[in-house]
């Protein structure tokens, strides 16, 4: 019996982001760092990413269309992340939007960063604001940072902000779910992040 054996490092970038579907399969052994047993051929798989990314560890944000290209050291979960994010960016601001369903016309604070989630492999469900100050654990992650109070939200993913709003909008009267150049003050809101992101 063949082992397959998937190394997630520089060379490999598995990306499942055809049609509605962001989702990342990687064996267990896999995603544990673990390999095949000692009696077992192992043949690793070199796959080319589908999609342009930027040397190092910070998304670069493209001002002309919005986009943000994704960091060639960022882990397979946080460039899906940034690639489904850049699928919605130009979505209008819907107040309740994408809490019924991922996929939706438009979206609101959480709505925009609950998809993004979902694509990184991260959440399940999506989740209004509130629930969101006691996800994961407090503190900022290498990746991906969540900032949440009851009445907003936003992430910052790879040294980008996803927000519905710019710095100093009124909440709820944004233009929509994109990628914010400018950073935004962290005070009143709840930090969080996922260990390992």
């Amino acid at each position: 019996m063949r082992s397959t054996r998937f190394s997630l490092g520089r060379k490999v970038a598995l990306c499942a982001a055809v049609g509605g579907s962001l989702a990342l399969a990687v064996p267990a052994h896999a995603q544990t760092g673990g390999s095949g047993s000692p009696t077992t051929t192992s043949t690793t798989v070199t796959t080319t990413p589908s999609f342009r990314t930027v040397p190092g560890t910070r998304a670069k944000f493209l001002k002309k269309s919005g986009k943000a290209i994704p960091p060639a050291d960022a882990p397979p979960a946080i460039q899906n992340a940034i690639i489904a994010a850049n699928k919605i960016r130009k979505r209008p601001y819907r107040y309740g939007g994408g809490h019924g369903n991922f996929y939706d016309r438009g979206y609101d604070c959480s709505g925009a960063v609950s998809y993004l989630l979902y694509a990184a492999g991260l959440l399940t469900a999506p989740m209004p604001s509130g629930p969101f100050m006691t996800w994961g654990e407090p503190g900022e992650g290498q990746w991906i940072t969540v900032y949440a109070n009851k009445g907003h939200m936003y992430a910052m993913i790879a040294g980008l902000r996803w927000d519905t709003s710019q710095a100093g909008d009124r909440l709820r009267q944004g233009k929509g779910p994109r990628w914010r150049p400018t950073k935004r003050k962290p005070k009143g809101y709840a930090v969080r992040y996922l260990p390992g992101y």
